[in-house]
């Protein structure tokens, strides 16, 4: 395992904070450039290192009819294209053991969703790719048990892994954040916070997702205060007709005065990285 390792020009774990933004699904190929593009430039005004995020399916939906996206070889492609003409990294994630060779060719990241972190055979083979590996904490599991994701990881011999924090369940249609996990998760890798799925309201909205987009910039806050190496958003230009998740996502024209206040926390902050062991 790794404390401090490179994505491209993103450095995890150096103290510096980082962000991982994108829509949740890729739309279409305009959209996901148009996308990457205004976060590009909201990032360059504030020096932020930053990874493109959006998903070429997204297999866990409330209902069979949602939309998913264009799929592995389509997605992948797109992505492929949008590093190649921006020099993004670019995080994507993976659903089955036998996508991630093919997703590892558009990506430089590649993430274990929550209700998957504990499988074992598709933690090895994205680990296997040589890909940096970011595990979202189950809304199940405990934090310090997030650690077996970790070391299963790392049993490839890959040690750049990194976890994301997205609230536990409380009850049926509820998460919470416990801000305490944050530090103890930090105690062994980097970590990052995903302020928009932690304000999910999952299967709470008859057939699909809702959410509390209103206390983004609250838990973000918090959870930089707090200490953590990276923020997580998925951002959209129109949340109301986004296709996938628009009912937690962070509409575009809020994400820079967000990561305003985020970057001067961070600096007051100054939350010391020599709590790793």
């Amino acid at each position: 395992m790794s404390s401090e390792f490179e994505i491209g020009p993103v450095r995890v774990g150096s103290g510096r904070l980082f962000l991982i933004a994108g829509p949740c699904v890729i739309e279409s190929e305009t959209h996901v450039r148009t996308m990457a593009d205004a976060i590009q430039r909201i990032a360059a005004d504030l020096d932020l290192p930053w990874i493109f995020k959006a998903s070429f399916d997204k297999a866990n939906r409330t209902s069979v009819s949602s939309f998913r996206g264009p799929g592995l070889k389509e997605g992948t492609a797109i992505l492929r294209r949008l590093a190649e003409s921006t020099g993004l990294p670019i995080l994507t994630d993976v659903h089955e053991p036998s996508q991630c060779e093919i997703a590892a060719e558009g990506a430089d990241i590649l993430q274990i969703p929550a209700f998957l972190c504990r499988q074992t055979d598709l933690l090895v083979a994205a680990a296997r790719t040589g890909r940096a590996i970011n595990v979202k904490k189950g809304q199940f599991v405990a934090p310090w048990d997030m650690r077996h994701a970790v070391e299963k990881v790392a049993s490839t011999g890959n040690p750049r892994v990194f976890l994301t924090e997205r609230g536990a369940s409380f009850g049926y249609n509820n998460l919470v954040v416990d801000m305490r996990s944050l530090a103890i998760m930090r105690a062994f890798v980097p970590v990052v916070f995903d302020a928009t799925h932690s304000v999910q309201i999952p299967s709470g909205s008859d057939g699909v997702s809702g959410g509390q987009p209103e206390f983004i910039p609250l838990l973000a806050r918090a959870a930089v205060a707090a200490g953590i190496d990276g923020i997580f958003l998925e951002v959209h230009d129109n949340p109301a007709e986004a296709k996938s998740d628009g009912a937690n996502a962070l509409d575009l024209k809020n994400l820079k005065p967000l990561l305003e206040t985020l970057v001067a926390i961070h600096q007051a902050a100054n939350v010391p990285v020599s709590v790793r062991k």
